[in-house]
């Protein structure tokens, strides 16, 4: 995995123990870019040390489901398992006290045991997905028709546009992960999204979530698909 200046070919090249900002409904994927407006000081404080080091962040969500079996330290709030490393790929100071900065993907990560807090902010041990490092040829899995279908028929039902020619343009591998960045979806959905293991499960979650949401809130689906 190439990231901006930086070369991740392995787990050994990755930290064994990570910093984590956590980000209610936020979804990073490996190759993938996400823009953050930081301006909380324990946060703030992250980014610099992260800046004066590796350059790398953990992106993950607070738990949102009792019932899942999330990283749980007591008296914080717990974590979902998985979440995704980020570098940071640009930075910027407001002059106001805030960071404009955005992160590119990695790859995905496992939390394990939560380690001695820095300034603030939160770090654990961690365990990368070191496949999220290679580069599949899994993009011709992706039914594209399926999901085209599914983006299209959400955006009719909303009076929503695209800009298809760029949508015909793109890989399935970068459709996939933008739609799935930009989709308005809850928290859980974004989670589901995040551990699928493949890009053909994260298309076929996508298209399952999108049809679910556009027959709940719009009625017959056949309709709406054709």
């Amino acid at each position: 995995m190439h990231v901006g200046n930086a070369r991740y070919l392995g787990p050994q090249d990755l930290p064994e123990i990570l910093p984590v900002f956590p980000l209610t409904g936020a979804l990073l994927l490996p190759g993938a870019q996400l823009p953050l407006n930081i301006f909380e000081p324990r946060y703030l404080a992250m980014f610099d040390d992260a800046l004066a080091g590796n350059r790398l962040i953990g992106i993950v969500q607070p738990s949102f489901s009792e019932g899942r079996n999330d990283i749980d330290s007591g008296p914080v709030p717990a974590l979902c398992q998985v979440g995704c490393i980020g570098r940071i790929t640009s930075f910027a100071e407001t002059g106001d006290g805030r960071y404009i900065t955005s992160v590119t993907g990695v790859c995905r990560y496992r939390l394990f045991a939560e380690v001695a807090g820095c300034r603030g902010y939160r770090r654990f041990r961690i365990g990368p997905f070191a496949t999220d490092l290679e580069n599949p040829d899994d993009e011709g899995l992706v039914d594209r028709e399926a999901l085209l279908a599914a983006f299209r028929a959400y955006l009719d039902a909303n009076k929503l546009e695209a800009d298809w020619e760029s949508v015909e343009r793109a890989s399935n591998r970068t459709l996939v992960n933008s739609m799935a960045m930009m989709s308005p979806y809850g928290p859980a959905e974004k989670q589901a999204l995040l551990e699928a293991p493949d890009l053909k499960t994260r298309a076929e979650t996508l298209i399952a979530i999108t049809e679910i949401v556009l027959a709940r809130n719009f009625g017959d689906l056949d309709n709406i698909l054709q």
